[in-house]
This record gives C-alpha cells, structure tokens and sequence, in this order.
C-alpha cells in the first residue's frame, strides 16, 4: 500500500499481518482522486474516513494538505495502526478515534466537507450510513459524500444521490448536500 499523491507522495504504507482490513486498491484510490483533484480544494477541507480500516484514505486526504482529517475505526489494533502512522508521517491535524461508525454519527460535534465510507462490504445495512449522515446534517453546504460499496448494492434511489464511478469491482456512489 502506498501513498499515491501530495506531500507524502511514494510512502509505503505496511500494515501488520494482523490487520484485517480490505483496503481501496490503488488503481480505485487513484482513480477516485483523480475525479476528486477537480471538485474539492482539498486545502479547504475538513475530512471524515468511517470505517478507516488502515487508514489509506485519510493519508491520502492528509498528504493533499486536507485542512483537518478524522478518521474513525472501531478496531483497537486498525486505530493504533492509523494513530502510529500519523505520527511516523508528522501529520498535523489528523484525529484518529476509536469507536463505533453509528456512534459517533449520532454523537459528532462538526460538519464536514467531505465524508468517505468505506464499510466491510459484508456489513448488514451499511448503508444506512448514509442516511444518518444526511439525517443528522454532518455535511456543510456543498459537502460531498462519498460511499465506497460492491458492485451488489445499490444507492441511486436516494434524493442526495448524484453519480456513481465503477472501478473493477469498486463502486463509489457520490451524494451532495
């Protein structure tokens, strides 16, 4: 796993072996930030990762100089893993916490201007991740949601729904707010 681009562009990334985590293969990130390189100023941005697994996404975020990331992962291991990383890299503004996604929906603090999700493609009704995120108002104006899901699910039918991005068997359905 590697770092694809900004500041910490080429950085590997090793997890242990003893992270379970399924994370965004290389070609889906880069693509992914390709189409993000010409919607977000990522300088701009304050940034949620659910389900951050081992964090490849909010380094991502982070190395393209996000104003702020917070990355939330349930697994003690996966959130010391991202927490040690963070720190390996000097990232500043960076805030790994350890809890559970629909937890910390319904008790956060912020908006932001760009969520990702990435749930275990496993995970029964994750996609009412995206309910709650709407619910509870947690994008600002403008924001961008982006849901990482198989290519089994499907999302269009929800009002915020604006496009899907299909990259082998990785599906990114964007919402706006």
């Amino acid at each position: 796993m590697r770092i694809i681009s900004g500041k910490y562009k080429g950085r590997a990334i090793n997890p242990p072996h003893n992270l379970r985590a399924r994370p965004t293969t290389d070609f889906a990130k880069e693509n992914l930030f390709n189409v993000l390189n010409n919607l977000v100023d990522f300088g701009a941005c304050d940034v949620l990762d659910l389900f951050a697994g081992t964090g490849s996404i909010s380094y991502e975020f982070a190395s393209r100089g996000a104003r702020s990331v917070t990355s939330v992962e349930l697994n003690p291991v996966h959130c010391n893993f991202i927490r040690q990383t963070a720190v390996q890299l000097g990232l500043e503004n960076f805030y790994p916490v350890k809890a559970n996604v629909f937890r910390y929906l319904t008790a956060c603090p912020k908006q932001f201007d760009l969520i990702f999700s990435d749930a275990p493609y496993d995970l029964p009704n994750s996609e009412n991740v995206v309910s709650e995120i709407f619910a509870r108002n947690l994008l600002r104006p403008g924001g961008l949601l982006i849901f990482e899901h198989s290519k089994r699910m499907d999302v269009s039918d929800r009002p915020e729904f604006w496009q899907l991005r299909s990259y082998g068997s990785v599906q990114f359905s964007f919402f706006k707010n």
